[in-house]
């Protein structure tokens, strides 16, 4: 079975670039950011792929599936606040601009805080979930900013941040989730691991426009497993055959210790109890050659049947110590009795996840 993407010509391009007739959008600064193309690319039934599927520094990867494009976001690099990339086979991937070049009034301008973008879309509009610092209470807090395109330019216009818990580090890691009864909730984590006090996954139920909060934020779990040290992060819900499971990372991000987990939750706001086999998705030490450091900040895609999980991780090389880059991995999760598996981080080949077309 062979599946072809939609994609525009690589030859219809290149006429309309060199008669300069041709403009990715209709606005200039806008057109010096994105192209509007990405190569065209043909998967076949058997073809398969090696980790990572990204050699870029992308750290606390999230993907947003539309139609048959796949948007992938990450913590700020390279002097972009929110660096994109887009795919149409989650394996080849194209750099893009900045998603939002622009921070909002109430966050500070200082590089390196913009951290661990989220999109989720509200009634044609796309809403973008981030982390920057807080200029009032100088935390790291959720802001909120919209697009009406998956690849932006995102924009803040908001006085104030979305959630900022500062008396309890700051609030960072959000993520949006919608249930099958249309209600959208977001989850977060308090910072606390910055001001020596313990760190909890948080939820809140959002407004119908994804722009506000509805009631009083819930604790869900917080760091109590010796495995997941002084800080547990990224949350990230997923719903399978009426069960919900939140993902979420922990422990020091930048050493081995840093690992996945999950917990199976009652209701999209709990009570939640974890799963007496955490962590699922840790470090790769074995191959002294290659070694896969820290694999987490980890988001979920059912394609089909197959339901995959990308996260980031270090790869570090014979000889050297922690790499500078978090790269982007991909690895299948398997269903053991309702149990999510993993035999990653891998970095021998599997097949490529086949996406059909609409």
């Amino acid at each position: 079975m062979k599946l072809t993407f939609r994609l525009p010509c690589i030859l219809i391009l290149s006429l309309c670039l060199v008669m300069n007739a041709c403009l990715p959008f209709a606005n200039e600064s806008q057109a010096s950011t994105f192209p509007t193309s990405i190569n065209t690319v043909t998967v076949s039934a058997g073809e398969t792929f090696q980790n990572p599927v990204l050699r870029e520094n992308f750290a606390d990867p999230f993907i947003l599936q539309r139609d048959d494009t796949f948007y992938l976001y990450a913590t700020n690099s390279s002097g972009k606040n929110i660096p994109l990339a887009i795919s149409t086979d989650l394996v080849h991937w194209k750099i893009q601009g900045d998603a939002m070049p622009a921070l909002p009034k109430w966050a500070k301008l200082t590089g390196g805080l913009v951290w661990a973008p989220e999109v989720m879309e509200f009634n044609g509009k796309f809403l973008l979930y981030y982390t920057a610092r807080d200029q009032t209470s100088n935390k790291q807090c959720v802001g909120v900013a919209v697009s009406d395109r998956p690849e932006g330019k995102f924009r803040d216009i908001n006085p104030t941040p979305l959630v900022c818990q500062s008396d309890q580090g700051g609030t960072i890691d959000a993520s949006p989730f919608r249930d099958e009864d249309g209600k959208t909730y977001l989850y977060f984590k308090n910072d606390g691991n910055c001001c020596g006090i313990p760190t909890y996954i948080w939820v809140q139920e959002l407004t119908e426009d994804g722009l506000g909060l509805v009631g009083k934020p819930v604790p869900l779990i917080r760091n109590d497993a010796l495995w997941e040290g002084n800080v547990i992060e990224a949350p990230t819900m997923f719903k399978r055959n009426g069960k919900y499971y939140l993902f979420y990372s922990a422990n020091d991000y930048a050493s081995h210790l840093y690992a996945v987990g999950y917990a199976l939750c009652t209701t999209p706001m709990g009570p939640c109890t974890k799963a007496k086999e955490n962590p699922i998705l840790k470090s790769a030490l074995e191959n002294k050659e290659a070694m896969v450091i820290g694999p987490g900040h980890q988001t979920i895609l059912q394609i089909g049947e197959n339901t995959w999980m990308i996260y980031h991780a270090w790869e570090v090389v014979a000889g050297s110590r922690r790499g500078d880059r978090r790269f982007v991995w991909m690895d299948l999760v398997e269903w053991d009795n309702e149990k999510p598996v993993l035999k990653g981080p891998t970095t021998h080949p599997q097949p490529v996840p086949l996406v059909s077309t609409p």
